[in-house]
Parts: C-alpha cells; structure tokens; sequence
C-alpha cells in the first residue's frame, strides 16, 4: 500500500462534513471530545510494507535527524514502539517498561538490532524522558521524538487527542520489523489503551 500523502485536504474535509452533522453538534462538548479521543479508524501501515523514509524524527537534539526506514534496513529484527505522549502515565507505567523488561528486547539488541519507541514530542522531552525511564541506558532502547508529527501521519497511526494533549497524537502502537519491512502490527482500537501493544502480547 501506499503511505498516506502528508496533507491536511482530506482532514479538513472530515473535519467540515463532522461540524455539519446535526447529531455532532447536538452532543454536549465534553461529550464530542471524549468521542474523538476515543474514535479510531484502521490504520494504513500493514504487514509487508516498508517503513516510510522520512528523515523527520529527531534523537536527544533537534538537528539529530533519524530515518527509521534507513536505521532498519540493515536489520534482521526490530520493534518500532509508538505512544500518545511522553512522561504520561501508562506510557511511562506500564507500556515501554513492558518493553525495557522484557528479555526478547535484550536478545533483539544483543543480534544488532533495533528497538525504538516513537512519541509526537520533541528531542529534549523524548530525552529527558528516556533519562528518567532508563537512566544508565541499560536496555538499548532509543526514544526518538516526531515534533511535527510527519513520521506518526505517514503510518496514518495519528489522531486526534486536542482534547487532551491539545494536537494531534500516535495511537498506541507497536510493529514488529523484520528485514526492514513491517511483519505484524498491533494497534490499540481505542487508541490509548494497553491491551494488544504490550511487550508480552506483541513479542510473546
């Protein structure tokens, strides 16, 4: 499949068709938030697909540029994990220290490959984030931040969180990279949940 085309067009257009329905705008506010938190849609990324070159994600500096499809190219197997927001609670509880304490990660490092986790934040909060969560860098995992949000969009594994962080956010994701293309996903239907993106549900 093709990555979605990095474009607010059909967005806006959504965006438009949502503010006409009578229904929408019949519910209280808090109530049409709480609904678009909550909304997902499928996502675009699939199995067999390449990951998108983008030079967009930055690590610990903003001029520190990552591409991912160039990172993984050369690697046998690696995890790409995405989450709603830095320093949040159940990312920073429960869903990357699944991944920090789980013992494929090491062996995943250990053969040369790569485990990232992915948030819409930029490099200085993605950074002082992974110096709380892993302060000695023991597990090998890089935490890269996607301030635009352009990485995030071209999986088409964004959505829209104003309510609650005030733009748009990742889904809760994993995907799990074998020879540079993607061999399975696991994205949370409601978006912000842990229940099929945990590091025990997607590495088993």
């Amino acid at each position: 499949m093709a990555f979605r085309a990095l474009s607010s067009v059909p967005r806006a257009l959504g965006q438009r068709a949502a503010a006409a329905s009578p229904r929408l705008m019949s519910r209280p506010v808090s109530q049409q938030q709480q609904r678009l938190f909550h909304a997902s849609r499928p996502a675009a990324v699939a199995v067999g697909d390449a990951l998108p070159s983008l030079e967009v994600l930055v690590e610990n500096s903003p001029g520190n540029k990552v591409n991912l499809a160039d990172e993984f190219a050369g690697v046998k197997r690696g995890v790409v994990v995405g989450v709603p927001a830095a320093f949040s609670g159940a990312c920073s509880q429960k869903h990357v220290p699944s991944y920090m304490q789980h013992p494929q990660v090491a062996q995943i490092i250990a053969e040369g490959g790569q485990v990232v986790v992915v948030s819409v934040n930029d490099a200085f909060v993605m950074k002082a984030w992974g110096d709380q969560l892993d302060p000695v860098q023991e597990s090998g995992i890089r935490f890269l931040g996607d301030p635009a949000g352009e990485f995030t969009k071209a999986l088409d594994l964004d959505f829209d969180s104003t309510a609650i962080f005030g733009n748009r956010r990742a889904k809760r994701y994993a995907l799990v990279i074998e020879d540079g293309k993607v061999k399975s996903v696991h994205v949370e239907p409601d978006n912000t949940g842990t229940d099929v993106s945990m590091a025990d549900k997607v590495l088993g």
